[in-house]
Parts: C-alpha cells; structure tokens; sequence
C-alpha cells in the first residue's frame, strides 16, 4: 500500500485544520514573544543605562550599549529569514519530478550547514570586516567581536544578531544557485561550488557594497550604489551565478526546448510549490523590514512591508495576465515565479520609494519574468525553477529601479523625480559590476568543479533517478515514484 503524498494528506480537512493551527500557534507566540521583549526590553535597557549613570567614569560608548529591542527586532527577522529555506525546499521539489525530490531536500539542507559554518569562520569577516574597498580581514572565526557591529552601533543591536541576520542572507544566495541545477548535479559537486560561493564569491562582492568602506558604495558626486535588502547582493548574485551552473552542466537528458517543439516540463506537486512560494512571501517580510535594524523606525519598516507586499502581488498577476493569452490558462507555475519576481524587485527600493512607485515596480517585474523565462528557454539553458529570470533578472530590474523612483525623501531622488541620471548611473553600473563579477567567476568554478568529475551525475543515475542514485531512496513510495513519462 503506497504512502500517501502531501499533497494527499492536505486533502484531508483534519490534517488541514492541524497543519494551519499547529503553524499560526507558532506565529502568534513568535510574534508574542516579540511583543514583550519590546515593552519590557526598553525598561531594562533605561534601568541599566540609569545604573551606569551613577558611575561615570564607567559610562559607555554607544558602541557597547546593545538595544534589547533593536536586538530582538533583527533576530526576529533573522528567524523570518533563516524560514525561507522551507520555502525553498517545498517550491523546488515541487517544480523538480518526483526523482529529483530528496536531492533538492538534502542539498537545500546541507548548503545551510555548510553556509553557518562558513560564514563563522571566514564569510562574515570578508564581508563585513573592515579592511580595504574590495575585501575584509576581520572577525576571522567572529574573534574580536565587540558588543555591537559597526554599522549597527547607532542602534545598539548586538554583534552576534547582526551575523545570525547576515548568515540567513548567505544561506539564501547558495540556495539561489542550486535552484538552477536540479535533477542533475552530483552531490559531491554541489558541496565543493557551495563551499566557494557561501566562503568567497558572495561574501567578497557583498563587501562591495555592504561591507564597510565598500568601493561600490564610495560616493562620487554625492550619490553611491543603493540596495537596501539584497536585490544585488543576494539575488543578482545568486541568479547570475545560477546560470553559470546552468549553462556549464547542461540540460537534463531527454530536456526538449520549445525551439525544438517541446518547452520546460511541469512540476510533479504544485500543491507544495504553491506553499513553498506563500512561506517565502511570509519570509520576506524579515528579508526586508529586517533590514532597518531598528525596531524604532516604525515609519521605515511599515512603508518597507507595505511596499514589499505591492511589488508581490503586481507581480504575480502581471506575470499571470501575461501567459493568459499563449495558453488560455491561468498558470499557477507563472503566477507564483511572478509574485516571487515582484519580492525580488522590491529588494533593492523598498525603503527608498512610496507605494505607488512599489506598485509600478511590481508590474514591471512580472513580464521581466516571463520574458527572462523565454530567453533562457531560447538559449536553451535549462533552468527547472525559473532561477534566473526570477533572482537574477528581477534583481537587475530592482536595483535599477532604485535610480527611477527614489523619491528622495529616504535617499538621493531618482530620475522620475527629479534628481536626474546620477543615482540611476550608479545603480546600473554597480549591478552590472556585481553581476559581471558574480557570472565570470562562476563560470570558471564551474568549470573547476567539472574537472574533478563530480559536477554532474553519470548518465546511468540521471536516468535511474538521482534520488536512488545519490541517496538511497525516493521521496514517495517506489510504486509513486516513477509514475508518468519523465517524472
């Protein structure tokens, strides 16, 4: 008798009604929990800065006072982040066949080990240490850390949640990458190019232009580079390094393109893809109102989490609308890539510009999807979950976008405002840097890795299915698992 999927127990209202009661408790005593660290946090912090008061020869520097509030706000949202991997695993294998299941689970899981351990030792200090406008060297194995970081020492939040929030970003453009080569990467040369791009690649260009004294982020005539929450760092990054991968390792066997009469095939369960999209959605929203650092700026994290939410839903249903008329369907596939491009889009303006530019932003970004979808289609690159076109060339249109409807009341305007083609000269040139860097060097570690052999499975275990090829067991019931031509 074969196990029941998923998909097949959210059919069952009892399981439904669990599965939604066991995961809003959680939310509400996470969010509970937040709530009374932030009225009591600020009471224990004036209590102690009243205490150290009475000697002053002992008073601080604001660099060691840590916020309990401000602290509290960026684990939260470091949590929120570090959840988006669920998201990832369940919108990957469920866009991957059934064959290819376990190997997204098991690749999702192990790059985020790798990736704590990585950025501990080395990623974080040549990222965010400070050292010259291209790399870091400090904070090796985090020795040294003072109480607060650098760049959060205005608002007092501890140095060991600044890298919690940090290392949840990391993990995110690794598992970017891998979303590109499903169903044919060898485990082996998975965890050499993840070591290499979570250790080096995205640590280094992100010192570019998050690190301290980042050359990307140097002002020349009074503006520099803007992305607020990673639509370069982390998804032009990682998108551009996907298609990298993509492109060196090939099409899966039998893949048929729609120049040649066939196109991408469908996934195996968009039940789970569907949830795996919303749980990321949900996680965006300590992606970006994170990061504020500040628990106090109230203003900037509701416009942040209202523009975030806008961008998202232009998205998804430009992107379907778009489709609508080549199929006379409304695709779910397209529709949850559209609403996850609007995310990525926002990134980058999200505290820099008003709701109707968010909007705009959003609307934009949907047909940047679909029309990336087509080119990568075109050039026959096979991409199983739109990673490119999603992460990469939605993260383009974002950071871009920054330069066009920055208002100027939170940064420099931007050209539909008024501020001329200053800030949208540096925000085309620093992304096309970033993403130039991030592809030439992914090309050449693919390339490594596939000398050594390990890059891509044998063609026996493509074809038996890499779940039983490289782990010993499918992720259904065998009598499931090979139903239907190719899944």
């Amino acid at each position: 008798m074969s196990q029941p999927t998923l998909r097949q127990r959210l059919r069952d209202p009892e399981r439904r009604r669990f599965f939604v009661t066991y995961l809003s408790g959680k939310m509400l005593g996470l969010i509970a929990a937040f709530g009374v660290v932030l009225t009591v946090g600020p009471w224990l912090t004036g209590s102690a800065a009243h205490a150290l008061g009475m000697h002053p020869a002992a008073a601080p520097t604001i660099d060691d006072v840590v916020s309990a509030s401000n602290t509290a706000w960026v684990l939260v949202a470091a949590f929120l982040v570090f959840f988006m991997q669920a998201g990832f695993m369940m919108l990957e294998a469920g866009f991957a066949r059934t064959r290819e299941v376990v190997n997204v689970l098991q690749e999702c899981i192990v790059d985020t080990c790798l990736c704590a351990l990585l950025f501990w030792a080395f990623g974080f200090a040549l990222m965010f240490g400070r050292g010259n406008g291209f790399i870091g060297h400090e904070f090796f194995f985090l020795n040294g850390a003072p109480a607060t970081y650098g760049l959060t020492g205005a608002t007092g939040v501890s140095f060991m949640a600044f890298f919690l929030f940090q290392f949840a970003f990391a993990d995110t453009c690794s598992t970017i990458t891998s979303g590109a080569m499903v169903g044919r990467t060898g485990f082996v040369g998975d965890l050499l190019y993840s070591v290499v791009v979570s250790g080096f690649i995205y640590p280094i260009i992100g010192h570019w232009i998050w690190g301290p004294g980042g050359w990307l982020q140097t002002n020349r005539g009074g503006v520099h580079m803007l992305d607020f929450a990673g639509s370069t760092v982390v998804h032009t990054v990682g998108g551009f390094i996907a298609l990298a991968g993509a492109i060196v390792l090939g099409p899966r066997l039998g893949r048929k393109f729609k120049r040649d009469g066939g196109g991408l095939p469908p996934g195996h369960d968009l039940t789970i893809a569907a949830i795996g999209g919303v749980i990321l959605w949900f996680g965006w929203y300590g992606f970006n109102p994170g990061s504020t650092l500040s628990a106090l700026d109230a203003a900037g994290i509701g416009r942040v989490a209202t523009n975030t939410t806008l961008a998202a839903a232009a998205g998804g249903l430009t992107a379907m609308a778009l489709v609508y008329p080549r199929v006379k369907k409304w695709d779910m596939g397209i529709t949850i890539n559209g609403f996850l491009g609007g995310l990525v889009a926002i990134t980058a303006p999200c505290y820099y510009v008003n709701a109707t530019g968010a909007v705009l932003i959003g609307l934009v970004a949907g047909p940047v999807v679909v029309y990336g979808i087509d080119l990568i289609e075109h050039f026959r690159i096979d991409d199983p979950i739109g990673a490119v076109a999603v992460h990469g060339l939605a993260g383009v249109w974002g950071t871009w976008s920054v330069g066009l409807f920055a208002t100027g009341q939170w940064s420099p305007a931007g050209l539909l405002w008024g501020g001329g083609g200053r800030l949208l000269f540096a925000q085309v040139w620093g992304n096309l840097v970033a993403g130039a860097a991030a592809f030439g060097v992914g090309v050449a570690l693919f390339v490594a890795v596939r000398a050594t052999g390990t890059l891509r499975v044998s063609r026996e275990g493509e074809l038996e299915g890499i779940d039983i090829h490289e782990h010993g067991a499918p992720a259904y019931h065998p009598e499931a698992a090979y139903m239907g031509t190719g899944h």
